[in-house]
């Protein structure tokens, strides 16, 4: 996709922090410096988001979150991760193409990487009942 700015990024177009490539999926340090460690696995093939993108895609990328978040907690001196993607702009997806974000992260960080809810509005049976796939 030509205005995509991670297509730029996997085209060369556009320069990154690579931390790892392999045939389908790539992944590079995220610039905002939000979080110290901050990482972005994408696809090599744009994608939108989770909602269209094809098995193989998304198992690739799967792959190389764990791949990566098993290396930041072996090798790098981290104790866990968090795993976020916002699938759409509803859910607060910005670029308009799949990825995963890793946070590294280590006891007693202090970062609050779990969303703030402001509580659920309906029936949690009601909801059930909408959102089984049974």
């Amino acid at each position: 996709m030509t205005n995509c700015i991670f297509c730029k990024i996997i085209s060369g177009e556009i320069s990154s922090l690579k931390i790892y490539e392999d045939d389908l999926t790539i992944a590079f340090m995220d610039i905002a410096r939000d979080v110290d460690g901050h990482v972005l696995v994408i696809p090599k093939t744009h994608c939108k988001n989770i909602l269209d993108c094809n098995s193989t895609l998304l198992n690739a990328v799967m792959q190389t979150v764990q791949k990566l978040s098993v290396h930041f907690t072996e090798n790098c001196g981290y104790d866990g991760v968090n795993l976020l993607n916002a699938s759409d702009e509803s859910a607060g997806q910005s670029v308009p193409h799949f990825h995963i974000h890793i946070i590294p992260r280590k006891n007693d960080d202090g970062i609050d990487a779990w969303p703030k809810f402001g509580g659920a509005k309906q029936d949690v049976q009601k909801i059930y009942e909408q959102l089984k796939l049974l």
